[in-house]
Order: C-alpha cells, then structure tokens, then sequence
C-alpha cells in the first residue's frame, strides 16, 4: 500500500499540460485527486478515466479559480468525495504579455484575479481546511528575477505568489503543513507556445544548458516530491525548475 493511499488532492487547471501531469503523477502515487477545470471538461474527464482505469482515484470539477466562490467548490467537493484535503496544488494561470503602456484595465485585472487571486483564495482555503501535516504548493515562475519587456504584470503576480508562500509556510507551520512554490522555466505547453514561432522556439532552446524546453512530466516530478513524505523539511521555499537557464 502507498505512503499516501489515503491522501487526496486538489490540482487547479488540471485538464491539460503541467497540471495534467501532475494529477497523473500524484494519482500513481496513490492520492485521490480532484481535477479542476475551467473549460476544459472533455479533456478533464477523459484524464479522470486515465486515471481511473490505472487504478487510481480521480473526479473532474468545474471552477474558474478567479471567481471568488471558486476555490471553495474545489474543497466542498474534495470533502464530498475523498473526506477531506491534504494536497493543494495551485497550477492554473494565464499569461497575456504586453506592454505596461499597452495593457488595458481588463487584461491587467483578469490576470491579478487568476494567478494572485486564485492563488490567494486557494492558499486560505487550505489553511481553514486543510488537514494537518499538508502540502500547499503554488505555481511561480522563473521569469520573475528576468524583467524582461512584455511580462510586468505576469511576473508582478507570479512574485506576489513568491511573498505570499513565504508568509504562509511561517503561519501554517505549527501545524506541520509546507507551503511551497514552484518557478518552472519554458516548457512545452500551450501556455507557453502560443503565438510563438518555431524560431523563437529555437532561440529559447538554445538558451537552456540542456538544448530543450521542460516538459511537464518534469514539473509533476518537483511537485510529487513537495507533496510527498521525503519533502517535510522543504518549507518556504521556491524551487526554480528550469533547467538552469538562471
């Protein structure tokens, strides 16, 4: 029997790409995952009868983390299905790149409201309803540190996300709970690829030491280490998965 057979999880945007993997991953390991989506459903739940005929444990969930009643439906069914939450993997994001000049009211509050608000809302959540001796593991990135043009608001709310594990694995921590972040680097998803062309995917490969993008089975990898057995002294911290592009 799994050391974690009797744990269950939350992965947010788990239709598709990184967060797929990641409930595959801690599906094999023994953990009963809720698959969330926004839109997705089709590829939702045909990952949750992947999972199911490999003998795991899935249910897929309709929430979009930026409204403010979602994450809470995340736990409600969580606790419904599986009795409770001892994972949260906060993954679901969006990335509009522009400009600061350039971007409007809408975008700029649409991206504060997936990736810090839903972070946020996911983060409470789990310290009210959580289980304790959890694992809350939140999704940064590693262009936060890079400054580059284009990505002031996507990286202002992935550092917002950074500051925000930093306090919470300090208030959470009394009851053995880690808060953890992951900083992923390229990897080939749609997020990434969208609107990019083959030569600028090229340029980006060549910057990496290893010549590729990530893949998502290499993201699933350091979070089913965060929220496994083996990472209880890993706390407050950001694990930059990216290759060593930085």
């Amino acid at each position: 029997m799994s050391q974690q057979s009797k744990q269950s999880a939350i992965v947010t945007g788990a239709s598709k790409g990184i967060g797929a993997a990641i409930a595959e991953r801690l599906a094999a390991n023994g953990v009963a995952v809720v698959v969330n989506y926004a839109h997705g459903q089709e590829a939702a739940e045909a990952l949750v009868g992947e999972i199911e005929s490999a003998g795991g444990k899935a249910v897929a969930v309709q929430a979009d983390i930026g409204d403010p009643q979602g994450v809470a439906r995340l736990f409600d069914a969580a606790e419904k299905t599986f009795g409770g939450v001892d994972i949260l993997v906060n993954n679901a994001g969006i990335m509009k790149l522009g400009s600061v000049a350039e971007v409007d009211d809408a975008t700029f509050e649409r991206q504060v409201a997936i990736n810090l608000g839903g972070v946020f809302r996911g983060m409470r959540e789990a310290a009210r309803r959580m289980r304790n001796n959890g694992r809350i593991i939140s999704f940064s990135s590693s262009v936060v540190g890079l400054y580059q043009p284009s990505y002031a608001v996507y990286a202002a709310t992935k550092a917002a996300v950074e500051a925000m594990t930093h306090v919470l694995a300090k208030e959470l921590g009394p009851r053995g709970i880690t808060v953890n972040a992951v900083a992923p680097g390229p990897v080939a998803t749609e997020l990434f690829l969208d609107g990019k062309s083959d030569a600028q995917v090229a340029t980006i490969e060549k910057m990496n030491p290893f010549g590729r993008l990530g893949q998502p089975d290499d993201i699933a990898s350091v979070v089913a280490f965060l929220a496994g057995p083996d990472s209880g002294w890993v706390n407050g911290q950001v694990i930059r998965a990216n290759g060593g592009v930085i």
